[in-house]
């Protein structure tokens, strides 16, 4: 039962817009009403009537290593006693952004904001600076954050909520947002040659995980990089997702392909409120107080937001078996996922790289938007709420990754294959 839940949701509508301050939250895509979080511990979430749930989402990605873990609590409650923000640099930002550099390949500087979405529009602000050239390309599917240039073609929580075109947007900035269909390198030849010398970056998640997880086909993202040398355009790598949790280097280390640029997000501050940009030397000059590229903010380098991020990345860099562990669960959950799945009268296919899965009820594989919009949505519906009431709490939208944390135990494991299992038969 729900009934705490349903009360405050009731409540919450009469305060926030649709209740929720993200829209996927409300569950709009699922149907039904979310069911609000009190708190969280290792791999488990508990909601306001005390159900225990197995958390697939890790807060979207960064509880990589579970909720609450002590080391990370233990600095930000030192950290508290000194003070929330003072708007003044801090040693720690200092010592923040040596480890993201000691980590990450091709990041000579790095800037220090407030989320994702700042980091990746700061990043376009950047190229369009560094280039004098104003229009950018992205994929189709991909969301790199709610500002105006991207809300285009953005899957994720729009694709959620079947909006197609964002009231606000002006035709002015649509126009400069040119979109591809992902993993198709043709239609990135065909509009770099349509708007020759006018593109300033291409911004890709190198692998997508707002249309489910959605790897780059062999030979994709390198062909990208080879057109962006070419035409002098910046290519940026939004990692808010890859970052730190695809390996200690992310995405650039694990595919073997430089960006020009790269952002983070949420990760970088083990889940506080937090997110970065980075990348050359002679770009990132270009941001003032250097260059006359202006960016700012007041909480940018914030001292919880630093030191919490700087204990988890601490931990992953110094423990790199950590990756290991938590790609092994995540292969284990693939392979039972799988074998569970192939006895059902339905398809489905399943998307992996490291600890991002996603599940796709279709008969043909899911390699971009257009395929992830033709699976079976309504058929996703039963299979979220089925894990729901069997305390399995997945993203309540067809269009997002899963993110597995290493405080997973093979119990959790077969837990989560024992109800696609017992989904299966109840289904046939």
């Amino acid at each position: 039962m729900n009934l705490n839940s349903e009360a405050l949701f009731a409540e919450a509508k009469q305060h926030i817009p649709g209740g929720v301050n993200s829209p996927v939250r409300a569950f709009k895509s699922v149907g039904g009403n979310p069911i609000f979080i009190k708190k969280a511990a290792g791999t488990y979430l508990f909601d306001e009537d005390d159900n225990k749930y197995i958390d697939c989402i890790a807060s979207w990605g960064p509880m990589i290593l579970g909720h609450a873990h002590p080391k990370i609590t233990a600095a930000i409650q030192e950290q508290v006693t000194k003070g929330t923000s003072y708007g003044a640099p801090t040693e720690l930002e200092i010592k923040m952004a040596q480890l993201i550099k000691s980590m990450v390949p091709n990041v000579d500087l790095i800037r220090m904001v407030n989320s994702g979405t700042e980091a990746c529009m700061s990043a376009i602000r950047l190229a369009r600076g560094y280039t004098g050239k104003n229009k950018f390309i992205k994929f189709d599917g991909c969301y790199h954050g709610h500002a105006d240039a991207f809300l285009v073609k953005a899957g994720s929580g729009m694709a959620t909520l079947n909006i197609q075109n964002v009231p606000g947007i002006s035709d002015a900035v649509a126009k400069d947002t040119l979109v591809a269909p992902y993993n198709n390198i043709e239609e990135v030849q065909k509009l770099v040659a349509a708007n020759k010398g006018e593109i300033a970056a291409i911004i890709i998640e190198p692998v997508a995980g707002n249309m489910g997880c959605i790897l780059p086909a062999p030979g994709f993202l390198e062909a990208i990089r080879k057109i962006c040398d070419e035409e002098k355009i910046v290519l940026i790598f939004d990692e808010v997702m890859t970052g730190f949790r695809l390996g200690a280097g992310g995405a650039q280390q694990l595919l073997n392909i430089d960006a020009d640029l790269v952002t983070y997000g949420k990760i970088i501050g083990a889940g506080l409120p937090v997110g970065a940009f980075g990348g050359k030397k002679e770009i990132m000059e270009c941001i003032a107080p250097l260059g006359k590229v202006y960016q700012a903010g007041t909480l940018s380098g914030n001292p919880l937001a630093m030191i919490a991020g700087f204990t988890l990345l601490s931990e992953l860099k110094n423990n790199p078996s950590l990756y290991d562990e938590l790609n092994a669960k995540t292969e284990a959950l693939h392979k039972g996922l799988e074998t569970v799945f192939s006895t059902a009268k339905f398809s489905v296919q399943i998307n992996r790289l490291g600890s991002m899965i996603s599940v796709h009820f279709s008969e043909k594989p899911v390699t971009d938007f257009a395929s992830a919009a033709a699976c079976n949505n309504e058929l996703f519906k039963k299979y979220f709420h089925y894990n729901l009431d069997n305390g399995i709490y997945l993203p309540p939208s067809a269009f997002e990754s899963w993110f597995l944390n290493n405080a997973l135990e093979q119990s959790d494991i077969d837990h989560i294959i024992k109800v696609a299992k017992d989904f299966c038969e109840v289904n046939n």
